[in-house]
């Protein structure tokens, strides 16, 4: 059975996930803590890591880092709050393999998932080629693909207009473009694109 590590010191937040991820068929150990759960890791590794962003002690990214410096190969999703994109998207510029921003939906957190260990299994094989993705990107107008630069930097849409001298309104539509033109069906699936393009380049 597919193990999956929760791993955030909300009560709530953990007993919840593993509600919803019990329910879909899969097996779960939660951890209030992110040093317990790297331990555990070095037991017996998961098929996935759920953490918080944010935790006491060592948060979600360090305990990334720490099963990286470990060579514990999992993939690790990452749950985000609000106005956390860019660190988010460093984390998946470093490695992580998905983020997922609070508050997210059942459906959100279970695609996640299972993209991430899709991914981790699929590392080696074929990708999409890269002339597809790249008619994708120069589908896009110069103020999309603008727009399109400062959102996989993990800008929020008020920088962006700020940055681009339009309103919040212009941004939102060209976002929406970008979001349709590129086939992206969140911000972590943008930023996979940008990095798979070389657009964005990881750590």
């Amino acid at each position: 059975m597919t193990l999956i590590y929760v791993v955030d010191d909300d009560d709530a937040v953990r007993d919840s996930l593993a509600i919803l991820l019990e329910s879909a068929g899969l097996e779960v150990e939660t951890f209030a803590a992110a040093q317990p759960a790297l331990d555990r890791c070095r037991e017996k590794t998961p098929d996935c890591v759920v953490t918080d962003v944010r935790m006491p002690g060592m948060d979600g990214m360090a305990l990334f880092g720490a099963l990286t410096a470990a060579k514990i190969a999992v993939p690790v999703v990452i749950m985000t709050g609000h106005g956390e994109v860019p660190l988010a998207v460093s984390a998946m510029k470093a490695g992580v393999a998905d983020f997922v921003e609070k508050p997210f939906t059942d459906e959100s957190m279970l695609a996640s998932i299972a993209e991430a260990m899709r991914n981790g299994q699929e590392r080696h094989k074929p990708r999409l080629a890269d002339t597809e993705l790249l008619a994708r990107l120069e589908s896009l107008t110069a103020r999309e693909r603008e727009v399109f630069d400062l959102l996989v930097m993990g800008d929020a849409n008020k920088i962006i207009a700020h940055a681009l001298d339009i309103s919040v309104r212009t941004v939102e539509i060209h976002r929406a473009r970008v979001m349709e033109k590129t086939r992206a069906k969140s911000l972590p699936e943008l930023v996979r694109l940008a990095m798979e393009l070389g657009v964005l380049k990881s750590s």
